[in-house]
């Protein structure tokens, strides 16, 4: 792990809770790394696991909430010139946008356990208008299964917590695998509905 990211844990730790909340939020290190530290503070006794549960919940929420906002105000045009600096470039859009577009609203709930989709599909929601209550239960929803995975996770690795990536592959596949049918399964039910009205 690179000491750019070892500083920022090590300030984000400090901070507790909160510390964990902003690390989502601000999506600079990968959510599953963030949650295992947090983890990892449980096993030393410092926070809660509750506590962090919720704190991963509230901050993996807003941050998904700031990429809805440049979706339904900035749009593509916003994106294509500041996306770079947010990780978000033309191919992540696209390929969410395909998925919304596709698959409906219902794919915020399910997308957030695939990699690369997971944090750009807020965006094509925005830009859809999907109401924002909607969006918000969809996206709180997917939240507290993936905090409390990766935040078991890293307490139970305790000193290892680093390892989460190498670790928890056997994990997610599950949900990744789970997703994909729950998007199936509601692109039929959603096409049967239309057939029918």
């Amino acid at each position: 792990m690179s000491s750019f990211v070892a500083s920022i844990l090590d300030f984000l730790t400090s901070l507790g809770y909160l510390g964990i909340a902003l690390g989502l939020m601000i999506e600079i290190i990968p959510s599953e790394i963030v949650l295992a530290y947090g983890g990892y503070m449980i096993s030393q006794g410092m926070i809660s696991f509750p506590g962090a549960v919720i704190a991963g919940i509230i901050g993996g929420t807003i941050a998904q909430w700031f990429l809805y906002w440049i979706g339904a105000y900035g749009g593509r045009p916003f994106l294509q010139k500041y996306g770079k600096y947010l990780f978000i470039h033309d191919k992540h859009i696209d390929l969410a946008e395909n998925w919304f577009n596709k698959y409906g609203a219902g794919v915020v709930f399910s997308a957030r356990f695939v990699p690369v989709v997971r944090h750009a599909i807020s965006i094509p929601a925005g830009i859809a208008k999907m109401p924002f209550w909607k969006f918000t239960s969809l996206t709180v929803l997917a939240m507290i299964p993936w905090s409390i995975l990766f935040i078991y996770l890293g307490g139970k690795l305790g000193e290892n917590w680093a390892n989460i990536e190498d670790v928890a592959s056997k994990y997610t596949l599950p949900f990744v695998v789970a997703a994909f049918v729950i998007i199936v399964l509601y692109f039929v039910f959603k096409r049967t509905r239309t057939k029918r009205v």
